[in-house]
């Protein structure tokens, strides 16, 4: 491929609405959304210019401590008292809730797991039942297993609702979204793809008696390949809600207001000496089209699908010192593979005709070592270059403008049923081609916005391309162009950790250094251009990893 790439963009033909389908985030320990730490990670998501973001976490029902650790997190909303009676506590549930509300956001309210005292213990095949009373039982599989009375469950689903209604009001929880569940296909659900149904049917039954206009989905399961488990639990779920008889109601389907299912590019298991190994976008997105195809096949295509996990890989609180092939997470390369999968994710919504946002599966951990690895969007306060890729997101328009790069990927591998199979674990990207694309839209004060990214699965790959960026349909006179950029110098507190000797918990003026180069920075400076017939032509040079974003006024 030529190291010369031409983009076109016209800046006075609209093709459609840009939607702004980055606006979701989420993360495992539910406890870490109300420590200082966690607040100030969402204020600078409610920050952003299109905020509110929806926020989902993990573990909102569970039994226990109340304290955040990595996996696992609880509240102890429901116990029962000697005489088998329900007793409700929201203190942490709804600590957690104001939390999203306090900061700007808004909940992505996952219904599950299983509290401790509506356990089914039928399903501990392998524990000692005898010894039930022992958390430590409950806290490995326990939350995982379906309840023991599908009529307390139904009780308590309504009075979660109901208590959200009353405390924030019923207009204001109809804004939210709510999911049963997670990864219900595999070890998170000790049941059978026809008890999650049940289980759906019954929530979905609390949910709407308690707030008719209340937004409800599933199933959240795992990446969806052809043929695999993953694929048959969807479709089995979907032709449930479609045709099946419901097990709360005895009618026909089941109300489904919108509709989740998880994406991952790879996985990076615990190795300490793993070779080589890349997440791949090809992959991701592959996994999006074969669900699409099932949403279409269950005549579901009129519901919005959140992709309510959606990565790079699929272990959050891994790092560089547990997998070294992590490290991406800390580089500009996680901002280009966000830009490239969502980009090619927003084709996809076109080419269905279904609005599908992906939610970035990543958050902050407490006392972690600075640029741990981990997936999060800042170490120790300081912000990713992937949280720039936020930023970028955050300030654009709604129109969307004619876009067309002669280095953009073909999206001809959504015909290769094979390519969601590969063993990611020890996928490279060696000899993979530079993904460069993009899109444009018109600003909110009609100004241009050009996003141009240039990505290559390979980590490890070398190559500047030269760009040449015609921008038409401007009008006679002067244009203003700003260009900002994410790569390895710029818009990324990595690099100047890396100069500051890589210091495990830097404080001072090395903090104060690293912390500076946290935000999105110009790649020029601001440039006046006459528009000849219209017209302005920007050349720059684009690494293989970078983000060019332009402002032209």
């Amino acid at each position: 491929m030529s190291n010369r790439v031409t983009v076109k963009v016209d800046a006075g033909k609209t093709t459609g609405e840009q939607e702004h389908l980055w606006r979701w985030i989420g993360y495992d320990e539910c406890n870490y959304t109300y420590i200082p730490e966690g607040k100030e990670l969402l204020r600078k998501f409610a920050a952003l210019e299109d905020a509110p973001y929806y926020v989902r976490t993990h573990f909102m029902f569970c039994t226990g401590n109340c304290h955040g650790t990595y996996k696992f997190g609880s509240t102890n909303i429901y116990w029962e008292n000697e005489a088998g009676e329900a007793v409700y506590d929201f203190t942490w549930y709804d600590r957690i809730i104001d939390a999203y509300l306090e900061t700007g956001n808004k909940p992505f309210i996952e219904l599950g797991f299983m509290p401790m005292d509506l356990v089914d213990t039928a399903y501990l095949k392998t524990m000692d039942k005898g010894n039930w009373e022992k958390y430590g039982q409950y806290k490995e599989v326990g939350w995982t297993c379906p309840p023991k009375d599908y009529d307390k469950w139904h009780d308590f689903i309504e009075a979660v609702i109901s208590h959200l209604a009353e405390r924030y009001g019923e207009k204001e929880i109809e804004t939210w979204y709510y999911e049963l569940w997670n990864e219900p296909d595999i070890f998170y659900w000790s049941g059978t793809v026809a008890e999650y149904c049940k289980l759906y049917d019954y929530t979905e039954h609390a949910v709407h008696n308690a707030a008719p206009g209340a937004r409800l989905s599933g199933p959240a399961v795992t990446g969806i390949f052809e043929g695999g488990r993953a694929q048959k639990f969807f479709d089995y779920f979907l032709e449930h809600c479609r045709e099946g008889v419901n097990f709360c109601t005895g009618e026909k389907g089941t109300r489904l207001d919108f509709i989740t299912f998880h994406v991952k590019g790879g996985g990076f298991p615990f190795e300490m000496h793993a070779p080589k190994a890349v997440p791949s976008v090809e992959s991701l997105v592959h996994q999006v089209k074969v669900g699409l195809d099932s949403i279409v096949k269950y005549g579901f295509q009129d519901r919005e699908v959140v992709l309510s996990e959606a990565d790079p890989d699929g272990w959050a609180a891994g790092g560089v010192y547990d997998n070294a092939n992590m490290r991406f997470r800390n580089t500009e390369y996680y901002a280009t593979y966000v830009a490239s999968t969502y980009e090619k994710i927003d084709q996809l919504c076109t080419r269905y005709g279904i609005k599908v946002r992906p939610l970035a599966w990543a958050f902050m951990f407490p006392g972690e070592r600075c640029f741990e690895g981990t997936r999060t969007f800042s170490t120790q306060g300081i912000d990713k270059a992937v949280f720039n890729m936020f930023r970028i997101y955050g300030a654009l328009g709604y129109e969307k403008l004619a876009f067309e790069s002669d280095g953009a990927q073909s999206m001809d591998f959504l015909k290769e049923p094979e390519i969601g199979k590969k063993d990611h674990s020890r996928y490279t990207g060696e000899g993979g081609e530079t993904d460069v694309s993009g899109f444009a839209v018109k600003g909110k004060n009609g100004e241009t916005q050009v996003v141009i990214y240039s990505h290559c699965n390979d980590i490890d790959k070398k190559e500047d391309k030269e760009i040449t960026l015609t921008v038409s349909g401007l009008g006679d006179g002067k244009v203003n162009v700003e260009h900002y950029r994410i790569d390895a110098e710029h818009s990324n507190a990595y690099a100047e950790w890396l100069r500051q000797g890589s210091p495990l918990f830097p404080e001072g003026e090395q903090y104060d250094a690293i912390k500076k180069r946290d935000g999105l920075e110009k790649f020029s400076e601001d440039a006046s251009l006459d528009t000849a017939g219209g017209n302005v032509e920007i050349k720059f040079t684009m690494p293989t990893h970078g983000v060019s974003y332009l402002v032209i006024k």
